[in-house]
């Protein structure tokens, strides 16, 4: 069975909570009707099982099951540590 989970690239902008960063992803896409390249930013609360994780890394981050209100999503590599 193909793997469904939902999979997000971004940069750790905090690492302050215990087991918890929050990555931001951001995206581009084309405005419907005036055609010009918008950029966009959300936030996203991921689980960080061993706090591996410091601000400026960019990191994968994987759908998962809720771990609480606001987390639901988990870190699954760090692709690039910050300099």
């Amino acid at each position: 069975m193909r793997e469904r989970r939902r999979r997000l690239v971004g940069l750790v902008t905090s690492d302050k909570m215990d087991k918890t960063v929050v990555v931001t992803v951001e995206r581009q896409y084309r405005h419907a009707l005036y055609g010009k390249v918008v950029r966009s930013a959300k936030k996203y609360m991921a689980h960080d099982e061993d706090n591996a994780c410091h601000a400026g890394d960019r990191v994968q981050i994987v759908e998962t099951r809720p771990y609480s209100r606001r987390k639901r999503w988990a870190v699954e590599q760090i692709l690039e540590r910050a300099a």
